[in-house]
């Protein structure tokens, strides 16, 4: 293995380290404001991170080219299981049932959440192995795709978690639509779905109709609130102990999903542009990598998903708060407090890195092992 790092320059050589280094102006405007709102939930924000660490780390090393054709089906059937097992054992936190608790640990996992780089890594993978033609997919190979998206959308749907179900179905026909269907399909889709609108709508449970109605006419209470703070930012924002929205309790789940409406509060609008700034420039930088490494399918399609999920959570969780979409319980990735959504972005960003950092050498394949013999051979003699 020595010999092999230093021949080759090491997997850290290869990392896009400017990926990385986006990421971390997020993860520190984020725990200063966490530290604010709440001292203890920044000391467990510290252990989310220290675990997403250690996922990136140990997601990064793992040799995917050589195992994924196993680890994703696998993966994805543990995820499936994991969702009918919320209906058994799930444990009901603020009146919806979508966490599975650790025994002995108190603490809760979300199976939602691991499902989206399950059907990613599935998607990859079939994708890969049989890229689409010139004038995309047909409705064979589109139904089979279809149907790893779908499956999961109805259980994570039925849990009720329709913001969740709804990230991964835009996220997976996302990646679909930049990878290459068929023009006609996209057609028959869209008519279909604007025809059954009504049937939808009428399938919705009380509370999220209500959701749309109160997105329609008058905001709810918790988006009166978010307004309140954001407004009484200013261009600059306020000083910690004159963020009464906050600090006063009446902005509702100030650290989590409402979190962008306290940046507001705090830096005003120069903070909030930054961060949407920021995120902007990371989705952009995935979709390059997306181009640049257009036809390594593995590359192209967990780069296209990552910016998907980046950018629908963003959009949502930031419309919902401005009051432009209705109230979902959709988190700022890596920014709202949270654990599983913080660790499940860094097993995506590892897994990305470890595919990048192979791809001219693949340190799992024999021709790559015959040409380091041969190298060390000229070197010996």
């Amino acid at each position: 293995m020595r010999e092999w790092l230093k021949l080759n320059g090491g997997i850290f050589k290869h990392f896009n380290y400017s990926l990385i280094l986006q990421i971390i102006p997020l993860l520190a405007i984020s725990s200063f404001l966490i530290h604010e709102i709440n001292p203890n939930l920044f000391e467990k924000q510290m252990v989310y991170y220290s675990v997403g660490i250690a996922a990136f780390f140990v997601s990064g090393f793992i040799p995917w080219r050589r195992i994924l054709w196993w680890i994703a089906p696998l993966f994805y059937l543990i995820n499936l299981l994991m969702l009918l097992a919320v209906d058994l054992v799930g444990k009901t936190i603020l009146g919806a049932q979508r966490w599975i608790e650790i025994p002995g640990t108190g603490m809760t996992i979300q199976p939602s959440e691991f499902i989206k780089v399950s059907v990613i890594m599935v998607l990859s993978f079939l994708i890969s192995k049989r890229p689409p033609p010139s004038d995309g997919y047909g409705i064979v190979k589109f139904a089979i795709l279809s149907i790893v998206i779908l499956i999961p959308f109805v259980l994570i749907a039925k849990e009720p978690d329709l913001g969740t179900a709804l990230v991964l179905l835009l996220t997976g026909y996302g990646i679909l639509f930049l990878t290459g269907i068929n023009w006609k399909i996209w057609v028959v889709i869209a008519i279909a779905v604007g025809f059954s609108a009504p049937l939808l709508y009428s399938q919705l449970h009380d509370y999220q109709k209500k959701r749309i109605t109160d997105f329609v006419g008058e905001p709810s209470y918790h988006v009166q609130q978010s307004l309140i703070a954001i407004g009484s930012g200013g261009l600059k924002g306020k000083d910690r102990d004159d963020a009464t929205q906050t600090q006063l309790k009446f902005l509702p789940i100030s650290s989590s999903d409402f979190i962008f409406a306290y940046l507001g509060e705090r830096f005003g609008f120069m903070g909030m542009i930054t961060v949407i700034s920021l995120y902007i420039l990371l989705i952009l930088h995935l979709l390059f990598l997306a181009i640049r490494h257009s036809t390594d399918y593995l590359i192209r399609t967990f780069a296209l998903g990552i910016a998907f999920l980046i950018f629908i959570y963003m959009g949502v969780n930031i419309y919902m708060i401005i009051g432009l979409a209705p109230v979902v319980g959709v988190p700022l990735p890596m920014f709202s407090h949270g654990g599983t959504s913080f660790i499940i972005f860094a097993v995506l960003f590892g897994i990305l890195q470890n595919l990048l950092a192979f791809k001219k050498y693949l340190m799992y394949n024999v021709d790559s092992k015959i040409s380091m013999m041969t190298h060390r051979k000229q070197v010996y003699t």
